[in-house]
Order: C-alpha cells, then sequence, then structure tokens
C-alpha cells in the first residue's frame, strides 16, 4: 500500500473558503479514485493560505481487473442493432461474439469483456486534473495562462480559466502556482493547464520563501514547519491563542474569547505572530461591543478586557504573518493608525444616533418596505405591538410595557451604528433606550426580542426578569409567520428565504423553555386580523356569533372562534363574505398549526421522542397549546412503556380496524352510543361500564392537565377490552347485536380520543 500526497499551491486563499476547500478536494479525490476502482484508506485535508494538501493512506498499486459479461441482440436482428452492439462492446465483428440459447426467447448474442486493472499512478494522474478543473470554488478568477508563468494576463471577474497550448481550462480561486503529486514517494506525472506535477513547493512568504524537495508527508510536514509553515489550522490557531493569553496576561488583562476569529486569524496566516496595539480612552465612551466590532470586523484583532469589571481596556491584539526585525512597532503603528480611524467612524455614528430618541427613528421605519404585499417596517411594528400586548398577561408581563417595547424594538434599524454594523441591530436598540430612560425591562426586550437566533441560541426567560421580551419575542415571529403564509410564501423543501422554519422553532423554544400555556390559535389573531383576511375586513357586516353561518360553513369552531371572536368587531352583513373570512381564517391557521407539528417533532426527535406519538396528539380538535401538547407525549410515551398501554393499544388498533372494514362494508358510520338493552355478555356490560367510567375520569384529569392521571384510568380499559376479544363476537348473526358491538367499538375509539389518536400510533 502506498501513500498519496497532492498540494495545490496557489496566491492566498480567502480564509472563509479554506475549511471547505480542504473538505471538497478529499472529498472529490478519494471518490474519484473509488468511481475509478481504486479503494483507498484515510484520507486528510490541510489548507493554509498558500495551499490545499491531502494525504491518502493506504493506496493500492492498482485497481482489481474486471470481468463482465455483457447480454446484446438476438441473432437474426437489424443489422443497425447488431452493429451498435459491436462498437460497444470493442469487437472486430459480431464473430468474436458467443451464441447463447434460451429455450423461451431464442439464441442471442453474449460477450465476456475482460478489463484489467490499472496501475494507481495511471488513476491518480486522471483523477487529479479532473478534480482540478471542476473544482467548485463558491467564487474565483479567470485568465489566460501560457506556459511560462510570468506571461500570465490576469482578469478580475466571477471565475478563473487558465489556457494551456493545449485549450486546457482551470477555474481556481486564485493563481494557481505549482502542483506537488507523489505516490510512494514518486512523482506522478501530469498536468494541468500547463503546470507539471513535481516534488517541489515553497514555504512561508517572506520568512521562508525558497523552493525545497519533499519525499512524502511526514517529510513535507517536517520541511514546512522548518519554512515557517504549520500546517494544520488547528496548530496554528492554538499558536494564536497561546500568545495571546500571554501577551494579556503581561497587562494584567483578560482575553475576549472569540472561536470565529480565533479561526480566520489561523486562516490568514502560516507563522502566526500576536503583537500588542493600544487606541485612545477617549473612545471608550462607545459603547464596547461597537468598538470590539469594528476592531474584529476592520482588522480582525482581538479585544482586551480588565479581569475584575469586565470593561473593555484600551488595547487590541493584531496577528501578523511574520516576524518582524523591529518587533512588530511598525506594524502594531499601521494598525493602530487604521483601528483609530475606524473608532473615530464609530463614535460618530454613536454621537449622532444618541441625537435622535428612538421614537423618531422609528418614524422612518414608514418609508422603508418590509415586504410589497405586507406594507412597511412601520405597519409591522404596529402589528407586532398589538399582538404583544394581548400575549403579555399569558406570560405574565405588563401589556403596556410589552406594548411599549414592540413599539420601539425595530427603531435601531435606520440608525447609524446599525445602518454600519447590522450585527448591532437590537443590542444599539438597548442602548439607546437605556439612554432615554427607558424601563430596563423594555430596553431588555429591544434587544432580546431577536432571541433566539438558531439553534445554539438562548431563550429570554419569564423567570430570569424578561417576561416583556418573552411577549416582543413571541409576537415578532407569529407575526412574520401569520404574514408570509397569508401571502403564500411558505417554506419549501428547496429554500427557506425568510427563516420561517427558525421562527417556529424559536416560538416552540421559547414556549417550552418557559414552560407557557399559551393559545397559538388565539395568538395568531391579532396578525390574523391585520394581514391574512384583510381583504375581507372591509366587507363583513355580520356577527360570527351566529350559528347558523358557522354550521353552513362546515367548518370546526374550535378552530377559527377564538381568531375572529377576539379580532374582529363585525355588524350584521352578507352571509357569503362570513363564509370566506371564516374559510380564510380556517386554511391559514390549520396550515400554520401543520407547520408547528412538523417543526415540533424536529425539535422532540432530536431529544428522542417519537414522532407518531406527536401525530396522536396533534391530531385531536384545538391542540394549540405546545406545553401541553409536550406533556401529553411525554406521558402518553411513558404509558405505552408498560404492559397495560401496550396491550391497550393493541386492543384499540383491533377495534379501529374491524371498524374500518365493517364501516367500508356498510357505507356507514357505526358511531354512535350503545343500547344499553342489548349489551347480553358480561364482557360487554363490563366493557361499556368501563368506558363510561374512564371517559369521565380521563376527562377531570386533563381537565388539571393531569395527564399522568389521564393514562392511568385509560390504563383500565386494558382488561375489558382484552375480555371483550377473548369471549364475544363482534359480527354476530343478529343484525341489531352486530350493530350494537360495533356502537361499542367506536365507544373504545372515542374513550381513547380524549387522551390522543391511537390509529396514529405504531406499533
Amino acid at each position: 500500500m502506498a501513500e498519496l500526497l497532492l498540494e495545490l499551491f496557489s496566491e492566498e486563499i480567502p480564509a472563509r473558503m479554506q475549511g471547505r476547500a480542504a473538505e471538497d478536494l478529499k472529498r472529490l479525490v478519494v471518490d474519484g479514485l473509488k468511481a475509478r476502482g481504486l479503494e483507498a484508506g484515510a484520507a486528510q485535508a490541510y489548507a493554509t493560505p498558500r495551499r490545499l494538501t491531502l494525504v491518502v493512506e493506504g493506496v493500492p498499486a492498482k485497481s482489481p481487473g474486471i470481468s463482465e459479461e455483457r447480454k446484446g441482440p438476438r441473432v437474426g436482428a437489424p443489422e443497425q442493432a447488431i452493429a451498435g452492439f459491436v462498437k460497444s462492446a470493442g469487437l472486430k465483428s459480431i464473430k468474436d461474439a458467443q451464441v447463447v440459447t434460451d429455450e423461451k426467447k431464442g439464441d442471442f448474442y453474449v460477450v465476456k469483456i475482460e478489463k484489467p486493472g490499472r496501475k494507481a499512478g495511471e488513476i491518480v494522474a486522471e483523477v487529479v486534473p479532473d478534480v482540478a478543473l471542476k473544482f467548485p470554488w463558491p467564487k474565483s478568477m479567470r485568465f489566460n495562462r501560457a506556459l511560462d508563468n510570468k506571461d500570465a494576463e490576469l482578469r478580475s471577474d466571477q471565475g478563473a480559466e487558465f489556457r494551456s497550448d493545449k485549450g486546457a481550462e482551470l477555474r481556481w480561486v486564485r493563481p494557481l502556482q505549482s502542483i506537488v503529486c507523489l505516490l510512494d514517494g514518486k512523482v506522478v506525472p501530469f498536468a494541468i493547464a500547463g503546470i507539471k506535477a513535481g516534488a517541489v513547493t515553497r514555504g512561508h512568504r517572506f520568512l521562508g520563501n525558497e523552493d525545497f524537495n519533499v519525499g512524502g508527508f511526514a517529510d513535507y510536514g517536517r520541511k514546512l514547519k522548518s519554512h515557517k509553515v504549520l500546517l494544520p489550522a488547528s496548530e496554528r490557531a492554538e499558536m494564536i491563542r497561546e500568545q495571546a493569553e500571554a501577551l494579556a496576561k503581561q497587562h494584567k488583562l483578560a482575553l475576549v474569547a472569540d472561536e470565529a476569529l480565533l479561526m480566520e486569524n489561523a486562516g490568514l496566516t502560516e507563522w502566526p505572530t500576536v503583537l500588542t496595539g493600544s487606541f485612545d480612552a477617549a473612545f471608550l465612551e462607545v459603547p464596547a461591543e461597537c468598538l470590539m466590532l469594528s476592531m474584529k470586523q476592520h482588522q480582525k484583532c482581538f479585544s482586551l478586557k480588565h479581569p475584575k469589571t469586565g470593561k473593555l481596556a484600551n488595547k487590541f491584539l493584531a496577528v501578523s504573518n511574520l516576524i518582524a526585525k523591529d518587533r512588530g512597532k511598525q506594524i502594531i503603528a499601521g494598525n493602530e493608525k487604521v483601528i483609530a480611524a475606524r473608532l473615530s467612524d464609530a463614535r460618530f455614528f454613536w454621537q449622532q444616533d444618541l441625537k435622535r430618541p428612538l421614537d423618531e427613528m422609528g418614524l422612518a421605519l414608514k418609508d422603508i418596505t418590509f415586504h410589497e404585499k405586507l406594507g412597511s417596517q412601520w405597519d409591522r411594528v404596529e402589528r407586532v405591538a398589538e399582538l404583544a400586548h394581548q400575549i403579555a398577561g399569558a406570560v405574565d408581563a405588563v401589556p403596556e410595557d410589552a406594548r411599549r417595547a414592540a413599539q420601539l424594538a425595530k427603531a435601531d434599524l435606520v440608525s447609524g451604528m446599525v445602518g454600519e454594523f447590522p450585527e448591532l441591530q437590537g443590542l444599539m436598540g438597548r442602548t439607546y433606550a437605556e439612554a432615554a430612560g427607558a424601563k430596563p425591562e423594555i430596553a431588555r426586550a429591544v434587544e432580546l426580542h431577536y432571541k433566539p437566533k438558531g439553534p445554539s441560541d438562548t431563550v429570554p426567560k419569564v423567570d430570569e426578569g424578561d417576561a416583556v421580551a418573552v411577549a416582543v419575542a413571541l409576537a415578532d415571529k407569529l407575526d412574520t409567520l401569520v404574514g408570509f403564509w397569508a401571502i403564500g410564501e411558505k417554506p419549501t423543501g428547496s429554500g427557506d428565504p425568510y427563516q420561517l422554519r427558525r421562527a417556529a422553532l424559536g416560538v416552540i423554544r421559547i414556549v417550552l423553555e418557559n414552560d407557557l400555556r399559551l393559545s397559538l390559535i388565539a395568538a395568531l389573531g391579532p396578525s390574523l386580523a391585520r394581514i391574512g383576511l384583510r381583504p375581507f375586513e372591509q366587507k363583513v357586516r355580520r356577527e360570527i356569533e351566529a350559528a347558523d353561518v358557522l354550521e353552513t360553513a362546515g367548518v370546526s369552531k374550535s378552530l377559527v372562534e377564538k381568531v375572529l371572536r377576539a379580532n374582529f368587531d363585525l355588524e350584521k352583513g352578507g352571509t357569503e363574505n362570513v363564509l370566506g373570512m371564516i374559510r380564510e381564517a380556517q386554511r391559514i391557521v390549520s396550515d400554520l398549526l401543520t407547520f408547528f407539528a412538523d417543526r415540533l417533532k424536529v425539535h422532540l426527535r432530536e431529544k428522542g421522542a417519537r414522532h407518531d406519538l406527536i401525530d396522536a396528539v396533534f391530531a385531536l380538535d384545538g391542540q394549540d397549546d405546545l406545553a401541553l401538547i409536550v406533556k401529553r407525549v411525554e406521558a402518553l410515551a411513558e404509558f405505552l412503556k408498560t404492559d397495560d398501554g401496550a396491550n391497550l393499544l393493541a386492543g384499540v388498533k383491533r377495534a379501529a380496524n374491524i371498524l374500518t372494514i365493517e364501516e367500508k362494508k356498510d357505507k356507514r358510520s357505526h358511531a354512535g352510543t350503545p343500547d344499553g338493552a342489548l349489551l347480553v355478555a358480561p364482557e360487554e356490560k363490563g366493557l361499556a361500564a368501563a368506558i363510561a367510567k374512564v371517559k369521565f375520569d380521563t376527562q377531570a384529569a386533563i381537565n388539571v392537565e393531569n395527564f399522568a392521571g389521564a393514562m392511568r384510568a385509560l390504563s383500565e380499559l386494558r382488561a375489558p377490552v382484552d375480555a371483550f376479544f377473548d369471549h364475544v363476537t363482534v359480527n354476530a348473526d343478529d343484525a341489531a347485536l352486530r350493530e350494537n358491538r360495533l356502537r361499542l367499538l367506536s365507544e373504545i375509539r372515542a374513550a381513547t380520543l380524549s387522551v390522543a389518536d391511537f390509529s396514529r400510533i405504531a406499533g
């Protein structure tokens, strides 16, 4: 078994592309070898600013031979078919094929093709150029390249092409300079756009910029290090961390940890050196987050803080890619000059923003379109404020505080600071609110209402004093979902441009982690009133309380009544308009509840819950309280782990199956209350009595949210159901008896439906 070493050496590769490029190189080369029959061992890819490196262990000397039998046309087939077979099989004539007789299909031609194995070097020489010519850089450059590198003509646009005298085209992120390709220490001969593979590379641009030969991966790694190149990004990151922490300690300060910045600097350097700089302490009047972000974005510098107070210090750490003879004085001076200019900009934005109250900034939202079909950002703020006011009671927040926080939540979007640093939205709103003397809980809500921003982010907590933030965060996400659902902009399998899945998951996490009792149907109401049902608002003039209207509509009153009653002040008018509004509300709410059910499945599945149990609970009418749904699912899961639960599930499913078959045969439903006079067998009398008791007990337990108690009550059905099926014939000869027993089976199903739809449970 041999070792394959590949290095593609170029001008600087952007740090953000390096990790993905290294993985792509490994995947494409290994897959290319495998596709050609060369199964190799472990592979590892590396990236530095100027090189992509791949080492593959356990490469066989050659690929295995292949023996293939190919079936051709029947004897006597048209000449065109036979000629095609001869050509595809690589035969000189059809006489080289064998004739095989099939009793049913007659005689046909067969040829055996023997393909000998190919040498590994030959396959590698084929795979690497193919990978390079099709490499999936997200962005690259295009230029023509002759055999002489010095005569290269460079053009910058969206992709890169190298043209050799043979017409090969290469797209690469930056000009490719050289290729190292060694198999078992020997050069694999090939060329890509005029660049020949060899065994020569070079070290650090400034500290070891000379060519040197390599003989294998171990030799390659040693020589790179001696030429001041650390190949693994993890080693460069650790080198930066150690130097940064040592310098921070030297100045009696603490490093502000930032893993993303650490890895970015590792991608910008091959031999990192950390240096200390400072800036004017007068800049510290600007919020620390603004200063830190400015230094990070513009100069990739780390911030330092005072360990006791946690306040930002007027010093920073810069990472250089060389060891300067003057100990970095010029490098630091240059960084300090640029940082001073950048921090001056930040201070200007801060000072200018303070001259405008958030309410004044908020007025500018009228001129900013949120979505052409959903109005301006101002319109959206008004909707969120109304919804936050209504949700507040459910989260123990002061309604007026929730409304006020929502009115201020988006105002900082028009601030100069957020215009320069969009990442600071929310945080700057909180800062400006605090500067204006807003209540602490309102100011915090302005910042926290965006949370959670992702699966690893935290959620605002009621028990930590952020009830107002919880109300605004829920309102913001629910309004977004209703709005885009109403205009038909729902997520698809291939895209979610408005991040609606994240919004729904945010609602789920906020509700569950705060254990909130919140009806989604009622919570969706204000936004439905302002967005989803806007076309009907001007037309509807009839009270929705009218039972005849709801019955005529044929819709579930429990699904939409809360929405319509709470959010429309309707007078008497045309019935058709009322029906249209009800149906539109039902469509949006039903679809959104299904979407929440899907998101809840994903969330709970990651925690080990069964998705079929979630389906079984969501199938019940009016299930829109997420926290209660989860409690039901948990109680149901525990119940089904018991013998009583497993056996009852089997009995309920048996009853449901019989009903399905018989109702299909009879072409009608057998739902209804059994006739007590027709309960003949002791087992059916016992089952009827047990069902009546269980219905009462389960409902009583559910009314006080005692789902474990509801499951215990349900378990009392197990023995009567088993006894019924053991001793009673459902399809009795007596038609009346059969009908009564089918109704009894229907009652089993009805009794369990107060807990979950058992027909949706696997098992």
